[in-house]
């Protein structure tokens, strides 16, 4: 099975200077665990995931003055639509991450999440006899 069989095509994609409260919001609405953070200025795309808004708020600073760019990972390992879910849950492993950014053309068009591939081993791995 591949990346794009498993991956989300639901890609929230919000600024660098959306707090970390606004993203958390939205990423509850959409019931992802990550968005895409765009910017432009900065070079490019990072990823803001569930766990960078914990360890903020864990740390104890203010969801509604701390920015996303502030927390997002900007040294991104992107996935290809081709890659087969081996690689990407290789690339998790080594990476110690749960989410990869699915580029397609350069541009994105997914997230893959270990719940995507789990998701999609799942019902394969019930079908081995034991």
């Amino acid at each position: 099975m591949l990346v794009r069989d498993a991956m989300s095509t639901v890609v929230l994609t919000i600024g660098p200077t959306h707090t970390l409260r606004q993203a958390a919001a939205l990423m509850s609405a959409r019931k992802v665990g990550a968005a895409v953070v765009h910017d432009p200025d900065a070079g490019g795309i990072g990823i803001l995931t569930e766990r960078d808004i914990l360890n903020s708020v864990g740390r104890g600073q203010d969801p509604d003055a701390e920015r996303a760019h502030a927390h997002t990972t900007t040294d991104v390992v992107f996935a290809a639509p081709a890659w087969t879910l081996e690689e990407a849950a290789a690339a998790m492993t080594h990476g110690g991450f749960r989410h990869l950014i699915v580029l397609d053309g350069g541009e994105p068009a997914g997230i893959v999440s270990v719940r995507d591939i789990i998701r999609c081993w799942a019902p394969a791995r019930q079908k081995v006899p034991a």
